[in-house]
């Protein structure tokens, strides 16, 4: 996907969260436990702020965040924390260098892409929140958000931070695993501090999980709600399945 496609991508699920958080502030997130849609929405602000100043200042400053922050009003620091990171993408080409956690991505690019799946996630968290239908994900940045939870976050977490999965992938037998989103599939294959992903489709993986790209994108990142159908199809191995599972939760 293209810069200018993530930040119309961007665009229009900011203005979906902020259409949908201020009916009901006080609701629980239930695909964030503790949180109130109020606590979302200061998160989402927060977010907003430190991708900011990270590209500005060329280093994602810490400690994050700031005590003053807390006491702004969560919609109007959400409303300024956007306008900011707007602000901050206009004035630089996506090439430009940004300070980021991700070794590969010292990039604006790297937050314009990564604030566009941020956002779409936590949207669909505060549809979930004040129990309003999910609005419709392009299935361009489904697709997009799958590869970068896979590769971004869970692959290379694994490789740079690997004590964290210690405990989850040591007694791995070697376990393959093939996502796949209408024409698009991964190949993931785990093992005692091993989380690989290929493109395409794994021969007799242990464990196969398909379905439309919005719906694969809900899956891995843990946004469906028990007991509603998910429209994912997962087949194989149900402690492969939670060794995944534990693998994502852990790196995002």
């Amino acid at each position: 996907m293209e810069p200018s496609r993530f930040l119309a991508c961007l665009a229009d699920d900011f203005a979906r969260l902020r259409a949908v958080a201020p009916t009901d502030l006080t609701s629980a997130v239930p695909s964030c436990p503790g949180w109130s849609v109020a606590d979302l929405t200061r998160h989402v602000g927060e977010v907003y702020l430190h991708k900011t100043l990270a590209i500005r200042d060329g280093a994602e400053p810490e400690p994050w965040p700031p005590a003053e922050l807390a006491a702004e009003e969560p919609l109007a620091l959400l409303d300024r924390a956007y306008a900011a990171l707007l602000a901050e993408f206009a004035t630089h080409d996506p090439k430009d260098t940004a300070g980021s956690w991700y070794e590969p991505g010292q990039t604006v690019g790297f937050w314009i892409r990564r604030m566009a799946q941020e956002t779409v996630i936590h949207r669909i968290d505060a549809e979930l929140g004040v129990g309003v239908p999910v609005a419709p994900i392009p299935d361009d940045l489904a697709v997009d958000g799958v590869d970068e939870l896979l590769r971004v976050f869970v692959e290379y977490s694994v490789a740079e931070w690997a004590d964290f999965f210690t405990e989850i992938l040591a007694d791995s037998p070697g376990w393959t695993y093939t996502l796949r989103a209408d024409e698009q599939a991964w190949s993931v294959r785990t093992g005692p501090g091993l989380f690989s992903v290929t493109d395409g489709a794994t021969d007799a993986a242990d464990v196969t999980v398909t379905g439309p790209p919005a719906a694969l994108l809900r899956w891995v990142w843990g946004r469906e709600l028990p007991g509603e159908p998910s429209g994912v199809t997962v087949q194989g191995s149900p402690e492969a399945v939670a060794q995944l599972r534990r693998c994502i939760v852990t790196a995002t």
